[in-house]
């Protein structure tokens, strides 16, 4: 019996892998590698869906190195690419797919190569499945929340939907509750920052994280104001590319501090926070005077008590004034979110690489930790993710849908 699963998780400029070992409904890591490709090797290749026969031939080179058999493989999965919108769900990979993943349906982006290399990995090997899960694409929205002030503009659902559903169904297992019973508010915070409202299974309201919507991240602009941003697309100074990158991309707190690196900001505000310790150490005290003065006005914010102005720099604005503006906003996207599910919600659910940050959270929780019990799950596991949902299928859990 087979009970072995390959899971394949294509990046820019590199590839994962890993394999598991399926006991009963328990998974074990048995292997798992990061295959590096250099600019010299992707460069014969202009198109992604170019690398498809490079990047399988390391896959399968990777495996034989490691002893590890493709006949003992009951499944192989792989990352979900820019399909067409789809419901949350682990898809076979078909002819159909296989087309719209190789045309680039959705954009061109490396992880459509998920599903074509598994797809012709498992088509070597009897009796062995192909599939994708929750892509990025994954699209549960209410009708009402898709309508824009734009008759020619309608909100997408693009969103971190593989380890927004894992993370849920983790919570939902840790509370012996069914996933599909619970109302959640999921926040990825990493590169891109998701929120996503969950009613009773389904993601029905999630900012668009590719296009810059929602809160200040790292390298996403976040919403700002169209009649501004308008001025700018017009202004003559950028082209469409440039200002593409100003929403997503460049955008964000690297436009705003300099760094697209969650870490060296956090290591800027100790560094400011001693500055500042030091300053005050140094400084000789004021003489005691008669005089009496009006009491300074209080402030809500650790940063500065002066707001920045709408032209600032990076150099205007310090590292706590730029890591309160990305809490302030996350926090306010929650609200949002907490308002689409008519202020019914189980639990807040804090995940991704930033969630390692206890004090980030902890200043989200402070304003919106009133509107129900908040949870930490940080960082993310794609690659196990993508396991589980596997098994899922393999064990009978779950049903495999067909992409159409």
């Amino acid at each position: 019996m087979k009970t072995q699963i390959l899971v394949i998780n294509p990046g820019s400029t590199s590839t994962k892998i890993a394999v598991y070992e399926a006991a009963l409904e328990d998974l074990h890591e048995i292997f798992s590698t990061t295959i590096r490709h250099t600019a010299k090797e992707l460069a014969p290749y202009p198109r992604v869906f170019q690398q498809y026969e490079f990047r399988k031939e390391t896959i399968l080179n990777e495996l034989t190195a490691n002893k590890l058999h493709l006949q003992n493989f009951a499944a192989v999965i792989g990352r979900g690419g820019l399909v067409k919108p789809i419901p949350s769900g682990t898809y076979t990979v078909n002819d159909l797919m296989i087309k719209h993943l190789s045309e680039g349906y959705g954009g061109e982006h490396a992880s459509n190569l998920g599903g074509l290399l598994a797809h012709s990995i498992a088509s070597q090997i009897p009796d062995c499945q192909a599939f994708i899960a929750d892509p990025v694409v994954v699209d549960e929205l209410l009708d009402v929340a898709r309508i824009t002030g734009f008759s020619e503009i309608q909100r997408s659902s693009i969103l971190h939907a593989l380890n927004q559903k894992a993370i849920a169904k983790r919570y939902a297992a840790d509370c012996g509750t069914p996933y599909n019973q619970l109302n959640l508010i999921v926040v990825h915070l990493g590169g891109g920052i998701s929120v996503g409202a969950h009613c009773k299974g389904r993601i029905i309201d999630v900012n668009d994280a590719l296009q810059g919507e929602g809160p200040i991240a790292p390298e996403r602009a976040g919403s700002i104001p169209a009649l501004s941003l308008a001025h700018l697309c017009f202004s003559g100074k950028y082209t469409f590319e440039e200002i593409r990158k100003k929403i997503a991309g460049q955008g964000g707190m690297v436009a705003l501090s300099g760094t697209n690196s969650f870490l060296e900001l956090c290591a800027r505000i100790q560094a400011e926070a001693q500055a500042d310790a030091q300053a005050q150490a140094t400084t000789p005290a004021t003489p005691a005077s008669n005089t009496t003065t009006t009491p300074a006005t209080p402030t809500t914010s650790t940063a500065s008590a002066t707001a920045p102005s709408a032209s600032a720099t990076p150099s205007a604005l310090s590292a706590t004034a730029v890591f309160n503006a990305m809490a302030y906003t996350v926090a306010k996207e929650i609200g949002a979110m907490a308002a689409v599910l008519h202020g019914h919600i189980d639990a807040i659910l804090f995940t991704g690489g930033i969630a390692h940050s206890k004090p980030f959270v902890d200043q989200i929780t402070k304003q919106i930790g009133f509107l129900a019990p908040c949870h930490t799950y940080p960082g993310e596991d794609e690659m196990l993710a993508l396991a589980t949902n596997a098994l899922n299928i393999l064990t009978g859990k779950e049903t495999p849908r067909e992409y159409l």
